[in-house]
């Protein structure tokens, strides 16, 4: 599992338990301090999971660019450069 889904997905869990031990804040009629800290707390947690996974998409852009681009210098030295013969195609007599 990627560490972008796994981090929010343990701050969640944290959140359930702190929840709970908030009960009696709930109970003594502290309804906005309750839901107002589970309801940031939840935005933070959002946030974070969507910056992860725009960190992980523009490193995984990067990685895929870095190996499937060329300078055009590479190119044309590739382009002019003749096959191997293993690579070429048998012509049918």
């Amino acid at each position: 599992m990627k560490r972008s889904t796994l981090l929010p997905l343990g701050l969640l869990l944290y959140l359930a338990v702190m929840a709970y031990l908030g009960l009696p804040h709930l109970r003594a009629g502290e309804y906005l301090f309750y839901f107002g800290v589970l309801a940031g707390s939840l935005l933070i947690i959002l946030l974070l999971w969507l910056v992860l996974r725009r960190r992980d998409r523009i490193r995984r852009e990067n990685e895929e660019a870095r190996y499937t681009t060329y300078d055009k210098s590479e190119q044309q030295a590739n382009d002019a450069r003749p096959e191997s013969p293993s690579t070429q195609k048998a012509e049918p007599e």
